[in-house]
């Protein structure tokens, strides 16, 4: 069973510090109370407490927090550790640690990660503003000081040329975007007051009324045009259209997108109208000048090519009697001669010739003679070893090595070989038999 801690001075000196002391009870913004070192349970209007009194009201308050300390953390703690979480939870309030991750990870066993956990808690309301306090932001550095002290006072060493330090990309969140703004509260007076240093960041601006935006003006100007061009039969189009406007009438159209010349865009301009061939017409020419039909036959790929194509250009070579001839033997022409040419008909029956399958190798007497000299190498082992292990003398120097090991281990080689050499041996021989029986069949 754990120890149940009670809170030391080093945590009432702490909340102390933070909380500050107020000798008159004065009204918070919730319409509650609160006098000397935070304490809201039992002040009320007109109350003062010396100094002793408020922090006697404040070991009262710390009453609850330690028991709920020990009640809700399960992971043993040092004093420090507890005096830490009990100005934590002070601060916070008892709810708030239950739900918070510092609880979690204290029960995990995480205790470095709980400290870290602790520095979240730095934000408050002020003016409806959810902010960063610089007085928060060093309050959880002081819990997080303290509960990060070693009881005693001896620190663990890391020296820096052995443990150089590294940044961090994983601690990145913990660095507030906007600096902490520094708030004080007023200790004077029957009612709280928070007065915020500098000014509060300004609202961004509003932005511009879209009816009479730019983009509201392309937009018109775009539609104008496209119901200019795709309107409807019957209706006359706009002798100036809209993309004929300049900068200087403040709408935007014929300058962003074309000359001023040239008021349509390409883009945007409608398909011209082409000519329709008369149906009549076209039968009359057909009728006139029919088509042969072997003139939109083409020519056969197998057939053989005429001379006037295959010939070199008689404007540059000049007139060749001779290749009325070569054109007739057939060919192409290449640096001006006839080259033979070979037609080949696919469509020509082919005769099939089947591929010629080996039969598998039998067995031939190499393996064989294989195996035997292998049975009879490991009867010569065991014969070997077993004469060598009853016959030879032991050495002094030698003795874990003695014959007889010696003769022991030849003797398990030998039968290792006539046994694997047998095995093989039988495998071939039944192989043989069942190729016999198949071609039996």
């Amino acid at each position: 069973m754990q120890p149940r801690h009670r809170v030391s001075r080093a945590a009432i000196e702490l909340i102390k510090r933070f909380e500050g002391y107020r000798r008159a009870a004065a009204q918070l913004p919730d319409g509650r109370w609160t006098i000397g070192h935070g304490h809201t349970l039992s002040a009320r209007q007109g109350a003062e407490v010396s100094p002793d009194d408020a922090e006697a009201l404040l070991l009262y308050d710390l009453i609850a927090i330690a028991h709920a300390l020990n009640e809700a953390v399960f992971t043993p703690l040092t004093q420090n550790q507890f005096d830490a979480l009990a100005s934590f939870v002070f601060n916070i309030g008892l709810d708030n640690f239950h739900r918070s991750g510092v609880l979690r990870r204290l029960n995990e066993g995480a205790t470095i990660q709980a400290a870290y956990a602790m520095e979240l808690w730095r934000k408050a309301e002020v003016g409806g503003e959810r902010i960063v306090i610089d007085s928060l932001v060093r309050r959880r550095a002081s819990e997080k000081a303290l509960f990060l002290t070693p009881q005693g006072g001896v620190w663990v060493p890391a020296p820096s040329p052995i443990l150089k330090p590294l940044l961090d990309a994983d601690a990145e969140g913990l660095v507030p975007r906007h600096a902490p703004v520094e708030v004080t509260a007023s200790m004077e007076g029957e009612r709280v007051v928070v007065l915020r240093q500098g000014e509060p960041t300004p609202a961004p601006a509003a932005y511009e009324d879209e009816d009479q935006g730019p983009a509201r003006a392309a937009a018109e100007s775009v539609s104008a045009r496209l119901s200019s061009l795709f309107q409807d039969p019957g209706e006359e189009r706009d002798p100036e259209p809209t993309f004929g406007r300049s900068h200087a009438s403040g709408d935007l159209g014929p300058a962003a997108f074309a000359r001023l010349d040239d008021p349509v865009p390409f883009f945007l301009r409608a398909p011209e109208p082409q000519d329709v061939p008369d149906e009549a017409a076209f039968e009359d020419e057909l009728a006139e000048n029919p088509v042969d039909e072997d003139d939109t036959r083409g020519r056969d790929l197998f057939e053989p090519q005429p001379a006037d194509g295959l010939g070199v250009d008689e404007g540059a070579h000049g007139e060749d009697p001779g290749n009325e001839e070569r054109a007739d033997d057939g060919g192409d022409s290449e640096g001006g001669h006839q080259v033979g040419r070979t037609i080949i008909d696919d469509s020509a029956p082919y005769d099939f010739i089947p591929a010629k399958v080996q039969p598998l190798p039998s067995p031939g007497q190499g393996g064989l003679l294989t195996l035997v000299a292998l049975a009879a190498l490991g009867l010569t082992f065991f014969g070997g070893g077993i004469f060598w292990a009853t016959n030879a003398r032991t050495v002094a120097h030698s003795a874990w090595l003695g014959p007889k090991l010696v003769g022991g281990l030849a003797g398990v080689a030998g039968v290792g070989f006539f046994v694997v050499a047998i095995y093989f041996l039988l495998e071939r021989l039944g192989r043989v038999s069942e190729r016999r029986a198949r071609s039996r069949r």
